[in-house]
């Protein structure tokens, strides 16, 4: 096991590169620190324009640059691939596994930014047939899914079989639920037109369900009113207060009273109904004896420390504190909190201050020239309130060529009628099923192996000087 050298000056270990992660990394660029950001993946995710990379608007490196690229300048910054499989509070310890190869970070303070991850309400069966949209893989898999729809009913002569492939059902009615629905229902009635010729796109059955009696529950009641008439003209089926029950491979069923919603057959299925904070959080609170909520959210101090490890930090969607919500705004504003602490702390200055979230607002778009926007006592719709959304999301992407990537694809999918992004493969689509398969059986082969292995067989042999350990 590989462990990191010693350094004299203040050690600050960031665990994640989503928003929080990043810009507290950002805002200890200037401190008398030492900095080092550790991530699973090797990109920072715009998460608010993953739902476009899914439906063929922008590609996955428009939304996704290089935690490496973007830290470049920042000298007093290093990048580690990898996940925490332990951390020894006591000790000040992380135990990193990059790739099945084992290192420890050791640290003055730490950050906690790991964020969260599709949750199934205790469901995870549904996840083989219904995937969800939280990272790259996720949303590549979904546009296989959603353009190899089309493609599968080109080429089917059954006239059922077609329906089926010509359905779909995205489970969810929050922000990213109502957004992918809406690009889907743009898709089929305006980008693909003329491109078929044995089926017409707008034939498409589009289905938006949710268990809640409402749909975007952050906002107003005239914006979500608002919100349903435009989904409605687009041509998309809402139906509130239906729970999903069972989700395979030809569809989903539901608990709704109207019989035609029982069962819903459908070849493509999202999931966009719910997050829970990723297993970090409990990883953490566990060591700490700390309280976390149903959903693995951590229960935190007012300034964000972890109780008892006031060197700790739980920020963003992986801390519980005051029930705020997992939106960008509340990680950004935790994040750069974390670090001010940090440099207050290094000056000397040891008084609590609580972290206060400063709200900026809401955005939600539909589709083309469709939006809603809460701003305070502000609300908007319609064409103003989706430039509002367009300005605000190509202000915040990380990096001037992301921006101009990201505003040649705008155009052409939102003046013109074209998707830039529409090349699919079968690995985007079977990949995640594979790997989940690959990973079961060698999970079973492992505790085979060790359940019939003697003391003998599982001592190891010596290794030579060129190979690694675990």
């Amino acid at each position: 096991m590989q462990a990191t050298k010693p350094s004299s000056r203040h050690r600050v270990a960031i665990v994640g590169a989503g928003f929080g992660g990043l810009f507290a990394a950002q805002a200890l660029a200037r401190a008398d620190v030492d900095v080092t950001v550790i991530d699973r993946t090797n990109h920072h995710l715009f998460q608010p324009l993953l739902y476009q990379t899914a439906t063929g608007i922008l590609s996955e490196g428009a939304i996704a640059p290089p935690i490496r690229e973007i830290l470049r300048r920042q000298h007093n910054a290093r990048v580690l691939l990898g996940e925490v499989q332990a951390i020894n509070l006591d000790a000040r310890r992380l135990t990193i596994d990059s790739v099945g190869v084992r290192s420890e970070v050791s640290y003055d303070s730490l950050i906690l930014a790991a964020g969260a991850q599709q949750s199934y309400f205790g469901r995870p069966d549904f996840a083989w047939d219904a995937p969800g949209m939280k990272t790259i893989d996720d949303a590549l898999e979904l546009r296989g899914r959603i353009f190899g729809a089309f493609e599968m009913a080109e080429r089917e002569p059954d006239p059922r079989l077609r329906r089926i492939w010509l359905t779909f059902v995205v489970v969810g009615a929050g922000p990213t639920g109502v957004e992918l629905t809406g690009q889907i229902a743009e898709l089929a009635h305006r980008s693909l037109r003329r491109n078929f010729r044995r089926i017409d796109p707008a034939e498409s059955r589009i289905v938006l369900l949710d268990a809640a009696p409402t749909l975007l529950g952050a906002f107003p009641e005239s914006l979500q009113r608002r919100a349903a008439r435009d989904l409605e003209r687009l041509g998309v089926e809402l139906h509130l207060g239906a729970r999903v029950t069972g989700v395979d491979a030809a569809g989903i069923d539901t608990d709704a009273s109207a019989p035609g919603l029982r069962r819903l057959e459908a070849a493509t299925k999202i999931w966009a109904a719910g997050v829970e904070a990723s297993p970090l959080g409990r990883l953490v609170a566990g060591a700490a004896g700390s309280r976390t909520d149903r959903t693995g959210r951590v229960h935190v101090h007012p300034d964000c420390t972890l109780p008892g490890h006031p060197e700790v930090f739980v920020i963003g969607d992986l801390m519980q504190l005051d029930e705020l919500p997992g939106v960008a705004q509340v990680a950004i504003q935790s994040g750069r909190h974390a670090a001010a602490t940090i440099v207050r702390r290094l000056r000397g200055d040891d008084a609590e201050r609580p972290f206060r979230y400063r709200d900026k607002g809401t955005l939600a778009t539909i589709s083309r020239s469709r939006a809603i926007a809460s701003i305070g006592p502000l609300r908007a719709w319609g064409y103003p309130a989706w430039l509002l959304w367009m300005g605000v999301h190509l202000y915040a992407l990380t990096g001037f060529k992301n921006r101009v990537t990201a505003l040649f694809d705008w155009t052409v999918s939102f003046i013109g009628r074209g998707r830039p992004q529409r090349a699919i493969t079968t690995q985007q689509v079977f990949a995640r099923q594979v790997r989940e398969a690959q990973a079961a059986a060698v999970s079973s082969s492992a505790a085979a192996f060790n359940a019939m292995a003697s003391p003998q067989v599982r001592r190891a042999p010596r290794r030579s000087p060129g190979s690694s350990g675990g």
